[in-house]
């Protein structure tokens, strides 16, 4: 970003949130929008189920799905499916993981127009024992997904792991012995397929200053796009031989490319693009605009170069270290220090513009992970232009959350 335009983009969200006291979250309906749009373009023509952990508030979530191209949420979880069933965010929703929530799965059970709107993930025989044991087997079929590990195994006997550690289904015959399973149990009905391939869809393949790194992680992502194309069509052939399938769902945010490109698949989830995080600076092949970003006050001024902010210590999910650290977005010039970071209490900042910030000046930061942010705030400020336009509550300040 250009000095004059991001001195412009400052002022801009400082004018619109003049009224507000920091900490506060806002999300740039402009920069947002411009993300829908763009994975939309990027899915030419699949659909995209929406990530709702990626985005935890149902006011972007309603806006999303009022966009052409976007169909049915990917839940986090079996009462947040439920939730948003009841709240009448849609009627085709995917859970993503396997649940052994009993109340929930009572709660499914018991309302035939959840049970037609909700999908369960399922990856093992003990998953279906469970959800037996819980409501017994005399009773309506409940909707289940079957999930394929995506996976890479590039050695044999699977000695090698790249991607996240997931479903224990990995090979056609697998997945075709487990929906044989499934189809001769009662109280189960088979609707569909999901394999995420996190080590492509999670990953980017331009990590800032690390260009060996880059090349391993392209190499990698090439090689394992090929052998899961192979795999999951095959697999995909071997549980249509046992049961109907409605929807094949791959990919996230950074596979849209190669995921529509299989002809097996027939919807892709995504979420994180929405949003525009940190962690999704390092594609080469898109790049959100930072749509959700943070404010913080500052509140000392501890000589020279630097700045102490109040708070701000949102530390995202996954492995310990420097990429799941907040980034501070505006001003520019400014970072993290090494010997603090950002704290829970104050987070002090350094570098050349810190020498112009005053007590009570704002400083922009964005968030490492998507959907994370809203765990931090009740409410979301939505700006247009130079205006708070709407003031809405995120999962946190609806009483549904993550944590």
């Amino acid at each position: 970003m250009p000095p004059d335009s991001e001195t412009a983009e400052r002022d801009r969200l400082d004018r619109a949130t003049r009224d507000l006291d920091p900490p506060f979250a806002v999300v740039d309906l402009a920069a947002f929008r411009h993300n829908v749009d763009d994975l939309r373009r990027r899915a030419a023509g699949t659909p995209i189920r929406v990530a709702s952990k990626s985005v935890r508030c149902r006011d972007l979530l309603s806006r999303t799905l009022d966009t052409p191209g976007f169909a049915g949420l990917m839940a986090y979880s079996l009462p947040e499916a439920l939730w948003l069933h009841r709240e009448g965010m849609s009627d085709d929703i995917l859970v993503a993981y396997p649940t052994i929530d009993r109340h929930g799965l009572r709660e499914l059970a018991a309302d035939p127009a959840a049970a037609a709107a909700v999908t369960i993930l399922v990856d093992s025989v003990a998953h279906l024992d469970h959800i037996d044991a819980v409501l017994g087997p005399n009773r309506e079929p409940l909707r289940v997904c079957l999930e394929v590990d995506a996976a890479w195994h590039p050695l044999p006997g699977g000695l090698a792991h790249v991607g996240p550690r997931r479903s224990p289904v990995h090979t056609p015959g697998q997945a075709r012995r487990f929906a044989e399973r499934i189809v001769r149990r009662d109280g189960f009905r088979l609707v569909g397929i999901m394999a995420y391939e996190g080590q492509i869809a999670g990953l980017g393949d331009a990590p800032p200053g690390k260009p060996l790194l880059a090349a391993v992680l392209r190499w990698m992502q090439r090689r394992s796009a090929a052998e899961l194309a192979e795999r999951r069509a095959e697999a995909v052939a071997a549980v249509r031989a046992v049961a109907p399938l409605e929807f094949v769902n791959g990919g996230g945010t950074g596979s849209i490319e190669t995921t529509r490109a299989e002809g097996s698949v027939t919807e892709i989830a995504a979420g994180s693009g929405l949003i525009g995080p940190t962690l999704f600076d390092a594609y080469r092949a898109f790049r959100p605009r930072p749509a959700v970003l943070y404010a913080l006050p500052v509140v000392r001024r501890s000589g020279g170069s630097f700045a102490t902010l109040f708070s701000g210590g949102y530390i995202a999910s996954g492995p310990t270290g420097p990429s799941r650290a907040p980034g501070v977005h505006l001003p520019r010039g400014l970072r993290l220090t090494a010997a603090e970071g950002a704290g829970e209490v104050q987070t002090p900042v350094s570098g050349a513009a810190a020498r112009s910030l005053r007590l009570g000046d704002r400083v922009w930061l964005r968030h490492a992970k998507a959907g994370e942010l809203a765990e931090r705030f009740s409410h979301y400020h939505l700006v247009e232009g130079d205006r708070v336009v709407a003031t809405v509550p995120t999962y946190r300040g609806e009483g549904m959350s993550f944590g």
